[in-house]
């Protein structure tokens, strides 16, 4: 199945949501530190509700250590959602095992990062628009990805 991975997330209430929707819908989450606020504190907390007893994720102290651990899954595809992107999620072949990576609200991820992912897609919007909420794009192309590959 599809999964959600978070690069070093700034706002506590968007991991929180996040996490209840991955919850809900039955998608594991990875959480790329560090993060810019304590994990499990009290703004994430009241987004996550009680979700965050039940919801499948696994912190990584850093991109490496997230890099590492999926070596062990080489039919993963790590697929980028940015701004910079020029493949509209629509019209992108999700797969089965495929990561679908979020960077940090305030700045998104290094060039590095770019440069390692499989694929890099994006949400359309009207001109002179500059990003969604975090957990707003993510429940758009986790919902598309789960439609996809027949998983809702």
């Amino acid at each position: 199945m599809v999964s959600i991975a978070l690069f070093e997330p700034d706002i506590p209430q968007n991991t929180g949501t996040i996490l209840r929707t991955a919850d809900c819908l039955g998608v594991h989450v990875d959480i790329i530190e560090p993060c810019g606020f304590i994990f499990g504190g009290g703004h994430m907390r009241r987004a996550a509700m009680d979700y965050l007893h039940s919801v499948d994720y696994k912190l990584h102290d850093n991109f490496q250590a997230f890099l590492a651990y999926y070596k062990n899954y080489p039919s993963s595809r790590l697929i980028l959602a940015t701004t910079k992107a020029s493949t509209s999620y629509t019209n992108f072949n999700f797969q089965n095992n495929d990561i679908i990576l979020f960077g940090k609200e305030s700045m998104g991820v290094p060039e590095c990062v770019h440069n390692i992912a499989d694929s890099s897609i994006t949400i359309k919007m009207l001109a002179g628009k500059r990003s969604l909420n975090l957990a707003v794009s993510c429940g758009i192309i986790i919902a598309e990805a789960l439609r996809q590959t027949q998983a809702i």
